[in-house]
């Protein structure tokens, strides 16, 4: 790789970015901390990463950046969110996640406009990248037409975060959507209508033709179409891409599933051929022990969303078994209602505290094992090869500020990051080689003005939606 690199007249190498002295976290194959380390970056790829004295001594950059008294690690992948959503944060307090659905979520989508699901979006991947984020699988349900769909992901993209656009499918109303309560408002398409939208979405934004692609997405195994189902997985295959969906996220979800069809969700896809590598599944708290083997055997994906489970009290994943079977496990936020903060150190932390509580075991989980999930595994989840920093990754990295009273002193860098760092500590992100983030503020987005149209759209939203109670300064 440094081959390739052209030589100045001193012998050394040209690089496009160095990131020189910090406390370099790689989350590569031998899991290397240099302290202090430097990263080289030419294009969109990393070229060089190690100890600064070794890389500095070698490397010429067009631009250094001095992270002395900083942490460098890769970007944070997060592997379920609902960017969407982002115009109705801190409402629907206090319910578990069907009435929460039906009370709440369903009736704020149904009254979601194309503006207002581009701004939401905006609103949504500028946070993300304040708090490290540089890939977001975005389950995206409102409205679901081809226009507003590719605007999102154009949205997504202008603000320079890498990820998909995960479109949100319904199709036919089954008997298990009916006897749960989903309005027909929802329903706005068939089950081949849905399917051909994705497609159309998928051409004109074909996979790999630039850093967010088009998903399909039917939108949770447990009440949606079977066809669908199919029909989505085959549109990953024939794509390239991966599908997403929500896959038992309430403790009710299998069972409902079962009293329809004779089997359990996950079974179900295993025993259709549907369930691979290509399978994104969020959630995935009531599986039960032959479906978190399906899901390793199958190396399947699967989005931990241990704030949002919290919020809405929807259990415990069974994180150990699934890593012990080999599914391939990312953190997710869930986006701005159910997660509220797209904070990955947030959830990185809320993954160790949830599992240790619910195991009464102090070493269910480590720091290590965390940051591992919200880099490396998401890149492998999403399929991006991000998440690591080692010659040859695509160049989405982070720069953490160490200089503040709740990060001293500093002994052990990784615990630092995942127990005591937040969102607001970082002060650069880069994403495919770009800086898109510096001095905590996103670059390509004009933020006060985005904010403030996110506030006026977000009031008028919340009244059509028939929700100005639910803005109670105080609520009994």
């Amino acid at each position: 790789m440094h081959a390739t690199q052209p030589f100045e007249s001193d012998g050394s190498l040209q690089c496009d970015l160095l990131f020189s002295g910090g406390r370099v976290v790689t989350v590569d194959g031998r899991r290397n901390v240099y302290e202090p380390g430097s990263v080289a970056v030419s294009g969109n790829r990393v070229v060089a990463v190690g100890p600064a004295a070794e890389i500095d001594a070698r490397w010429q950059a067009a631009r250094t950046v001095d992270c002395r008294g900083k942490a460098v690690l890769p970007g944070f992948v997060d592997g379920h969110s609902h960017l969407f959503q982002a115009l109705a944060r801190g409402m629907g307090e206090g319910l578990s996640i069907w009435p929460w659905l039906c009370e709440f979520m369903w009736p704020y989508s149904i009254a979601v406009d194309p503006e207002d699901a581009r701004v939401a979006a905006t609103l949504g991947a500028v946070e993300a990248l304040r708090s490290g984020i540089t890939t977001v699988v975005d389950n995206h349900y409102a409205p679901t037409d081809p226009d507003t769909v590719l605007a999102v992901a154009r949205a997504v993209e202008s603000a320079g975060l890498r990820g998909a656009i995960a479109r949100g499918m319904l199709g036919r109303k089954t008997e298990v959507a009916a006897a749960r309560g989903l309005p027909d408002a929802l329903y706005r398409y068939s089950t081949q209508e849905e399917l051909d939208i994705t497609r159309d979405c998928m051409q004109r934004r074909p996979p790999r033709g630039s850093i967010v692609e088009i998903w399909p997405a039917p939108l949770n195994l447990s009440y949606v179409d079977q066809d669908l189902v199919r029909g989505a997985v085959e549109l990953a295959a024939e794509f390239g891409t991966r599908w997403h969906t929500h896959c038992s996220e309430g403790a009710k979800d299998p069972a409902s599933f079962s009293e329809a069809y004779g089997v359990r969700p996950v079974e179900w896809l295993a025993r259709e051929g549907l369930l691979d590598e290509r399978a994104t599944l969020a959630h995935a708290v009531w599986l039960d022990d032959a479906e978190v083997k399906h899901v390793g055997e199958r190396r399947a994906g699967i989005s931990h969303n241990p704030t949002s489970n919290a919020y809405l009290a929807s259990g415990v994943m069974r994180l150990r078994a699934l890593r012990d079977a080999g599914a391939v496990v990312s953190l997710g936020t869930d986006g701005p209602s159910a997660g509220h903060r797209q904070d990955m150190f947030e959830v990185m932390k809320q993954t160790l505290l949830g599992q240790r509580q619910h195991h009464l075991d102090p070493a269910a989980v480590r720091c290590e094992e965390a940051l591992e999930l919200a880099t490396r595994e998401g890149g492998k989840y999403a399929g991006t090869n991000t998440g690591t920093l080692s010659v040859g990754a695509p160049a989405d990295l982070v720069v953490v500020a160490l200089d503040r009273p709740h990060l001293r002193p500093v002994h052990r860098t990784v615990a630092t990051l995942v127990y005591s760092a937040r969102g607001s500590d970082v002060e650069m992100t880069v994403v495919d080689g770009r800086v898109v983030l510096e001095d905590g503020r996103c670059v390509l987005v004009d933020e006060a003005a985005l904010l403030e149209e996110a506030q006026e759209r977000a009031e008028r939203l919340v009244s059509r939606a028939g929700f100005d109670a639910l803005r109670s300064p105080w609520q009994h």
